[in-house]
């Protein structure tokens, strides 16, 4: 077969996806079939009279897209249908002290958690009463966990009685019921312009409109916000105002006051994911703080007691408390009650306040040692928070530095990941420092990451 030329005239918008367009055309007409091997990306280019970066942007979106895929010394080729990607292109969650280093993943350290529940379940398993962890808990469930729910939300400064909090498997749970409770198919949803990714596959699957909220260095812009309440029909505002996912701002009390008084008068729930806020001690009030009323709370005891801990819980107004409630009753009918009772019995005992305060000096210690390794690099981060953003310069397109760190045995996310609309993503990548286990790996993928800065993608070692 005499080499593939993509037609670009049938497609618009930036050059390199015009080149992914052709290829996912080329594709499902047949031109291209499984297994068939693409030109080198410097050959396509000399052909298109395109620079070699365009074709390597195409190539590793083609890549995300599981189009093609690459292999290394013998080139690229087109994906057979439903064919898994490689091991090496997995991202899992498992802790590994060898093969990638995996900056991908923003979940905090197991701590010290093991040896506690070691010790708790030892207390429980002399327990005489254990009939209630192994029954029906649909509806608010043991007193004692309604109890421990709402102490938890008292140190975040946020009151609730019994009948406004409800349990959930987890933060993102958490979310996922707020929004079956105060949304219907068709409603309009608005996140900050970078958000929580999963956010944006549940508004699609809720069959929510979504729409972005510009960022500046301050977080969520209210005038946007207001602007864009002000010609829509809005229902909800999701956002994460305290060590924003990902790029680590978090508000100040100024704006928090701002958009709580816009929601108040545009008549817009808020709901606000503060599943960071515990491990940020010197923070500012939550904005449920502000406006109880429209203010939908989620927070959870993963981020900062054990990322295998799934136990959520979210503050709402006492109606919609109870469409939480009977959304979660609808996803997983409840919470594992002994897994709530783990977490309660930790919070009445002080071991969340000594996991909490391990999970804050773990963070600190590697957002120095980052700082130390990238300090002539243009980084935001927080010395509680669990991972940093890394603005790039313009010589390194965010997905060509992606695949460039891949190659080199470090994993990272790049910003298009958590963008409401992918082409308008800043030139960044998010490093998450909690998930290696061993500090001298991180220290190796940190090093690495600094060394790729320090080159350019035409003398990189490029796959694609």
């Amino acid at each position: 077969m005499a080499m593939w030329r993509p037609a670009l005239d049938e497609h618009s918008g930036p050059k390199y996806l015009q080149i992914v367009d052709a290829l996912a055309n080329d594709i499902v007409s047949g031109v291209l079939k499984p297994g068939m091997r693409l030109p080198p990306h410097r050959d396509l280019a000399y052909d298109l009279g395109v620079s070699p970066n365009t074709t390597s942007r195409a190539y590793a979106e083609g890549v995300a897209r599981a189009l093609i895929q690459g292999e290394v010394g013998r080139g690229t080729y087109v994906r057979w249908p439903g064919q898994w990607p490689s091991e090496e292109d997995r991202l899992p969650l498992t802790r590994r002290h060898s093969g990638p280093i995996d900056f991908s993943r923003n979940l905090p350290s197991p701590g010290l958690a093991e040896r506690y529940l070691a010790d708790t379940l030892s207390a429980l398993g002399a327990s005489t009463d254990l009939r209630a962890l192994m029954d029906d808990q649909s509806e608010a469930g043991p007193a004692r966990h309604s109890e421990a729910a709402i102490a938890w939300l008292a140190r975040t400064g946020v009151e609730a009685d019994a009948d406004e909090v409800a349990i959930t498997i987890g933060a993102q749970h958490g979310i996922l019921a707020a929004l079956m409770a105060v949304t219907r198919p068709g409603d309009l949803l608005l996140t900050e312009e970078l958000t929580y990714a999963p956010v944006k596959a549940m508004a699609e699957r809720l069959g929510l409109k979504i729409k972005a909220v510009a960022l500046d260095d301050g977080g969520l812009c209210p005038d946007t916000f207001d602007q864009i309440c002000g010609t829509h029909a809005v229902k909800a505002l999701y956002f994460t105002p305290t060590l924003h996912t990902p790029t680590t701002i978090t508000m100040a009390d100024d704006r928090r006051e701002r958009i709580t008084a816009i929601a108040q008068r545009r008549g817009v729930f808020l709901i606000e994911d503060d599943v960071f806020g515990t491990l940020k001690p010197d923070g500012p009030p939550p904005v449920a703080t502000f406006a109880s009323e429209c203010t939908l709370y989620v927070t959870s005891t993963s981020k900062c007691l054990a990322p295998g801990l799934r136990v959520g819980f979210v503050r709402a107004p006492a109606a919609q408390a109870a469409a939480i409630r009977s959304a979660v009753n609808l996803s997983c009918w409840m919470a594992p009650p002994l897994m709530v009772e783990i977490a309660a019995r930790w919070m009445e005992d002080g071991t969340a306040d000594r996991l909490t305060a391990a999970q804050r000096s773990q963070a600190t210690k590697r957002q120095n040692m980052a700082r130390t390794i990238l300090s002539d690099c243009d980084i935001r981060a927080d010395r509680h928070g669990l991972h940093l953003w890394l603005v790039l310069p313009a010589a390194w397109p965010a997905d060509i530095f992606r695949i460039e760190a891949q190659n080199r045995g470090v994993k990272l996310v790049e910003a298009a990941a958590f963008a409401v609309t992918p082409g308008d993503a800043p030139n960044a990548v998010r490093l998450c420092l909690s998930h290696e286990p061993d500090e001298r790996r991180l220290q190796s993928g940190l090093q690495t990451v600094k060394t790729v800065l320090q080159g350019t993608p035409e003398h990189s070692a490029l796959v694609l």
